[in-house]
């Protein structure tokens, strides 16, 4: 009887866990499936909410999604990937959003001047054919750059530059100016957009600048000068105005401390054995290159002269008529042109 009791038992946990996919209501709910949404109707049951509300609730969310369910699987199924899906009708009921709709992005000035000028983007493509590497590469990313550093592991000098610079550093330098230049006019954009005033240096913008704020100004302005306002005119009825240091920071005057004659001699002597006592250092590799250099530019020089004088002489035979093949002045040859007496015949 025990064995009995607890099959009885668990199978009425099993009916509890698991109910059956058939559930009966007054009035039929209405479906939208577009949206997966089910309305019920009908009227709730104040007694199984007064005694037990979250069971009741949860029992009848249960029914209503089983419900749900039984249409959905009534529309016609397609396997995608493995998977059994259904393909959902359009949707009837509008629901409310939760945030307002979002703004169109402001255009940028390219894009404004593309629309001007009638001006389509073209899609391009993703890899492109490198000749020299003589693979595809990409447009961007880091394969593009692992690919340009195989392209470039040597750069050619220009022929007036110097030999001794850094072509590497430089190139580096100047992609994070161009990279900082971009991120500049990408920033400036979106304060353009949003209506954002640029901060002037020296004055933040204002719509009405106080007293303060015009005379920061005009001390501003006047100490930009090569001079920091040393030689700038007075405007009349112009106030004495503040010095540099304080007109712009980080800009201070070095004031020279107050010292004795005997003092300054000392100072000045010091200076002086430092600067004559100083040993210059002598990098021997970067000399000798220069050297090297030298040469090699002198040698290129002269080489380029003896081929233009050598271009001049071949010249000379191609003329054609009398005295062809002769330097003017030249005399000609002994035993060329004329008779010997000895003998009577020409000797040759």
């Amino acid at each position: 009887m025990d064995v009995v009791a607890e099959a009885i038992e668990k199978a009425a946990k099993n009916s509890d866990r698991y109910r059956s996919i058939q559930v009966e209501k007054l009035i039929e709910l209405e479906y939208d499936l577009g949206t997966l949404l089910a309305s019920d109707t009908n009227e709730l049951n104040t007694k199984g909410i007064r005694s037990d509300k979250e069971k009741y609730l949860m029992s009848l969310a249960r029914d209503n999604t089983q419900l749900l369910f039984n249409k959905l699987w009534e529309l016609p199924t397609e396997t995608v990937e493995d998977a059994v899906v259904v393909r959902l009708p359009t949707p009837r009921y509008v629901l409310p959003r939760e945030k307002p709709v979002p703004k169109p992005k402001p255009l940028t000035k390219w894009q404004k001047f593309a629309k001007e000028k009638g001006i389509k983007k073209t899609k391009k493509a993703k890899l492109t054919w490198d000749d020299v590497l003589k693979k595809w590469v990409p447009l961007y990313g880091y394969k593009k750059a692992s690919a340009q550093r195989d392209k470039d592991w040597v750069l050619e000098v220009p022929q007036n530059a110097d030999p001794f610079v850094d072509r590497f550093a430089d190139k580096s330098t100047l992609k994070k100016e161009k990279v900082a230049k971009n991120e500049y006019q990408r920033l400036r954009n979106i304060a353009v957009a949003k209506k954002i005033k640029i901060p002037r240096v020296g004055v933040l913008p204002a719509e009405k600048p106080g007293t303060d704020q015009l005379r920061t100004a005009a001390n501003v302005a006047r100490v930009s000068t090569a001079s920091i306002g040393k030689f700038q005119p007075r405007l009349p009825r112009e106030k004495s105005l503040v010095s540099a240091d304080r007109a712009l920071p980080g800009v201070r005057k070095r004031k020279l401390p107050h010292m004795r004659p005997t003092e300054e001699k000392k100072s000045n002597m010091n200076i002086i054995d430092s600067i004559l006592n100083k040993r210059p250092k002598l990098d021997v590799e970067k000399a000798v290159n220069k050297q090297i250099f030298r040469e090699q530019q002198e040698a290129s020089s002269e080489k380029k002269k003896t081929q233009g004088k050598g271009k001049k002489r071949s010249t000379f035979g191609n003329k054609k008529g009398k005295g062809a093949g002769k330097r003017p002045g030249a005399k000609p040859a002994a035993g060329k042109g004329k008779r010997n007496k000895v003998g009577g015949r020409k000797r040759r």
